[in-house]
């Protein structure tokens, strides 16, 4: 959506955009998920060979999208997809999408094979945007919840059984690939992300069984609720994030 939001504000070309996307997937393809959002956004459809993000690219312009959000539903939460539904059902499955709420447009990627990516292009009903987070209140929200995560690895006991849990949250963070950005990014933008990338990883190694271990239920319910809202707080932290980045990015092409 960063990238997306700074072509269409004239702060980056559309190359750029697809150079970046190839962090993502070598290929990537594009089909509207019905035939209504397929004769509106002239995209192919059901049934019809996929495209490519340029046509993407082009489509969005055509239609006036302005800029864009991320969204990352979970169950129970899925703020910004216009209720139930096929795009929300769908975003759930992949626990992410961007929308374009000016234009009444959400994407959901979805690998389908090794190296593509899928983008289905699905109608935004009502085309409302999510909740907003400032970033300054999600980045609170994230140094809390590193606080919150150290004291879940102990409360767990997450070290006595993985003597190298250390080395394995290190490991998830360092082993995502680099995400290239366009000029301009703006660095509390980058840093939250950052934060929120450390306590995902805290998350996903506290949530993860050590090989061998045998646990029972309840301690494996009550992990869960001890890290439900790490979760919450990522995910508000990454949209936050992005929704600066977007912000920023576009006001500052706008007065050029």
């Amino acid at each position: 959506m960063v990238w997306t939001s700074a072509w269409l504000h004239g702060a980056a070309a559309a190359d750029d955009v697809l150079d970046a996307l190839q962090t993502w997937a070598e290929l990537h393809e594009v089909i509207a998920a019905d035939h209504g959002t397929a004769t509106a956004m002239d995209l192919p459809g059901p049934g019809d060979a996929a495209t490519g993000p340029a046509l993407l690219l082009a489509a969005l312009r055509r239609a006036g999208a302005s800029t864009g959000e991320l969204v990352l539903p979970v169950p129970g939460d899925v703020r910004g997809l216009g209720g139930r539904g096929p795009l929300s059902e769908a975003a759930l499955g992949v626990g992410e999408a961007a929308t374009l709420p000016g234009i009444g447009v959400g994407l959901v990627p979805e690998p389908v094979a090794e190296g593509v990516l899928r983008w289905t292009v699905y109608d935004l009903v009502p085309p409302t945007g999510s909740e907003y987070v400032p970033i300054g209140e999600a980045e609170h929200g994230l140094a809390d919840a590193m606080r919150d995560a150290t004291a879940a690895l102990v409360s767990l006991d997450v070290a006595r059984h993985r003597p190298n849990v250390r080395s394995e949250i290190e490991a998830l963070v360092t082993g995502q690939p680099a995400t290239p950005w366009p000029a301009g990014m703006p660095p509390r933008a980058l840093r939250v992300l950052q934060r929120a990338a450390e306590v995902a990883a805290i998350v996903a190694v506290a949530a993860s069984d050590a090989p061998g271990a045998a646990v029972s239920a309840s301690a494996t319910r009550a992990r869960a609720d001890a890290l439900r809202p790490l979760s919450t707080a990522v995910r508000r932290a990454r949209c936050a994030a992005i929704a600066e980045a977007v912000r920023v990015l576009s006001d500052h092409a706008d007065q050029h």
